[in-house]
C-alpha cells in the first residue's frame, strides 16, 4: 500500500529534482529538513555550479576535501557582493575639520596657518589636495637654511574634540620645499587609509623679500605665499580621494563611529 501523502518523497526523487534547480532554489530547499539538506547539499550537485561561477574557489576542494562545494560557492557569493558594494559615505566632512600648519626655523616660528575645512577650495577631481594662502608678509629664510626647518600639519576635529598629526618633519625637503611623510595604518582593512599613503606639504614661494646675509641665492629671503597639502598613494603617486581620506581620519578622530 502506498504511503500517506504527508510523508517526505524518497531521497532518490529529491536528487533527481535537485539536478534541475538553480543555486538559489537549492539553497532554500536545503533548509526544509535534515534529509533535504543532505540531498540538496551534496558535492555532485554543487561541484559544477561552483566550478562555473567561482573556478578559483572550486580548486580549494582539492586542497581540503572536507570543505563542501556548497560552502565554497557561498563564500564566493559573499565575496562578490562585498566587492560590488560601494564604500559607505564617511561620517566626517571637511566642515568638521580644521587644518593647522606650523613652520619653524630652528627655534624661531616662521608662521602658523589655521584654516577651516569648510573654507578650503576643493579640487575639481575630488582629490584630497588643497592650496592654502599664507596672509601677511611672512618671510622664510633662503636655501642655505633649509636644514633648520621644522614643519607640522595637524587636522583638528571641530570643538577641539580630537587631533591627528598628518606629518611632523624637519630638515630639507626632497627639492628643498616639498616635504612628505608616510601615514600610519589605521589598523583595519576598512575603506581607505592603508599603508602606502603619504601626507605631502609644499611651501609655495613668491618673490624675494628683504635682503639679508647668508640667505640662499643672492643672499635674499623668500616669501611664502601658499602652502599646498594633500595625501598621495605611493603606488600610483596620485592624490587620494577626499572621501577615502575622511574615512581614514575617522579611525583616529571618531573611533566610536566605525
Amino acid at each position: 500500500m502506498a504511503s500517506s501523502g504527508s510523508s517526505s518523497p524518497p531521497w532518490q526523487v529529491l536528487v533527481l529534482v535537485a539536478n534541475h534547480l538553480d543555486p538559489k532554489t537549492l539553497a532554500i530547499a536545503s533548509c526544509v529538513s535534515k534529509s533535504w539538506f543532505i540531498s540538496m547539499s551534496s558535492d555532485h550537485l554543487w561541484q559544477p555550479i561552483c566550478s562555473t561561477h567561482f573556478p578559483s574557489l572550486s580548486t580549494l576542494h582539492f586542497a581540503d576535501s572536507t570543505v563542501p562545494y556548497h560552502h565554497l560557492y557561498a563564500l564566493g557569493r559573499i565575496s562578490a557582493k562585498h566587492r560590488l558594494q560601494k564604500p559607505r559615505k564617511p561620517h566626517l566632512s571637511l566642515n568638521n575639520l580644521m587644518f593647522t600648519i606650523d613652520v619653524h626655523n630652528n627655534n624661531s616660528r616662521v608662521f602658523t596657518v589655521l584654516k577651516l575645512g569648510g573654507e578650503l577650495k576643493t579640487d575639481p577631481n575630488g582629490v584630497f589636495r588643497f592650496d592654502i594662502d599664507v596672509d601677511g608678509e611672512k618671510i622664510l629664510v633662503g636655501d642655505d637654511d633649509l636644514g633648520g626647518l621644522r614643519l607640522a600639519w595637524n587636522v583638528v576635529l571641530e570643538g577641539y574634540k580630537g587631533v591627528f598629526t598628518m606629518m611632523e618633519c624637519r630638515g630639507r625637503g626632497s627639492d628643498g620645499w616639498w616635504f612628505s611623510e608616510e601615514l600610519p595604518s589605521p589598523g583595519c582593512c576598512s575603506g581607505g587609509g592603508r599603508r602606502g599613503w603619504r601626507a605631502g606639504l609644499r611651501l609655495g614661494l613668491g618673490g624675494k623679500g628683504e635682503s639679508g646675509g647668508g640667505g640662499g641665492s643672492g643672499g635674499g629671503k623668500m616669501k611664502v605665499e601658499k602652502v599646498g597639502v594633500g595625501v598621495l598613494s605611493i603606488v600610483s603617486w596620485r592624490y587620494v580621494s577626499v572621501d577615502d581620506v575622511l574615512r581614514y581620519l575617522q579611525h583616529f578622530l571618531m573611533p566610536s563611529h566605525l
